[in-house]
């Protein structure tokens, strides 16, 4: 017993703290893992490659197949008479909390599995990727989002336009400022859990994480949306809440519209501010 409680110890200080705090955070070479150096800001060459075009297509077709399972979802519990005989609404928290698990695994090695322009803009703020791929993920992520809720208006136009069509809105009884606080943590919580789930310092010490990595992101949507479907539907993802408002396109659905990319572009800074500078103590700048 007493050899096991060694071993338990020198294991948890096997890896012993190494990073400095603040700016001399990047200057140290004694550490265990490597930085990525910061993506430019604009990177021209990207565009006549086509590994770039590939990783467009990837968001595009990853987002339209999680508005298309998850819009559908929507609608199945939309159309019971009782909730009972439905998935309910943990059911739709897990349709998206799935789908997100499942494409982030399938396309993670291609584009990174953003499927999201929240996520996109907070990996841009970090420096994880430049201006121009940032702009073509967001442009393919919306476009994916509005053909796969079009999918499914295509399929059953009377249920879709009777219910809502999965169209995120303010509930009665919240205000348009629960409504943008709840967008604006939520889409932190997930962020945040992307900015951890993919880190370079815990992948270099935990061999597990870059395997299990879709598993947390998924599960993080997972909660969120059990939180925040009574208030807001749960946006956490503007292409989500673009392609539902375009194709349903009732005005009640574009009143307020704005909470659904204001809250998560402040929710995903804040986690990318509180994981670079907070937690990494990494400053954000430019590659010279």
């Amino acid at each position: 017993m007493e050899g096991k409680e060694e071993d338990v110890r020198l294991g948890a200080n096997k890896f012993s703290e190494r990073q400095p705090i603040g700016t001399a955070a990047q200057g140290t070479d004694d550490k265990d893992y490597k930085e990525p150096p910061p993506a430019p800001l604009f990177e021209p060459g990207e565009l006549k490659s086509w590994s770039f075009y590939r990783a467009g297509i990837a968001e595009f077709v990853a987002t339209f197949l999680f508005l298309y399972i998850s819009i559908l979802t929507v609608m199945g519990v939309s159309k019971s008479q009782s909730k009972c005989a439905t998935v309910g609404i943990q059911g739709i928290a897990w349709s998206f909390g799935g789908m997100i698990f499942a494409l982030v695994y399938c396309t993670a090695g291609i584009s990174g599995g953003h499927i999201n322009p929240a996520v996109t803009f907070g990996l841009f703020l970090a420096r994880k990727l430049s201006l121009t791929r940032a702009v073509f993920y967001i442009v393919m992520q919306c476009l994916g989002a509005i053909c796969g809720a079009g999918v499914v208006k295509g399929f059953q136009q009377g249920l879709y336009m009777g219910n809502g069509g999965g169209a995120n809105v303010v509930a009665p009884g919240y205000t348009k400022g629960d409504g943008l606080g709840a967008e604006i943590v939520g889409t932190f919580v997930l962020v945040y859990t992307v900015f951890s789930a993919t880190d370079a310092k815990r992948n270099a010490r935990d061999s597990h994480v870059p395997i299990l990595a879709p598993l947390p992101i998924g599960f993080a949507v997972f909660l969120v949306h059990l939180a925040t479907i009574p208030i807001t539907g749960t946006g956490i993802n503007p292409a989500r809440s673009l392609g539902a408002a375009v194709i349903y396109n009732r005005d009640h659905a574009w009143d307020d519209h704005w909470i659904f990319w204001v809250g998560p572009f402040i929710g995903a800074a804040l986690a990318a501010i509180y994981h670079q500078v907070i937690i990494r103590a990494i400053p954000f700048k430019s590659r010279s």
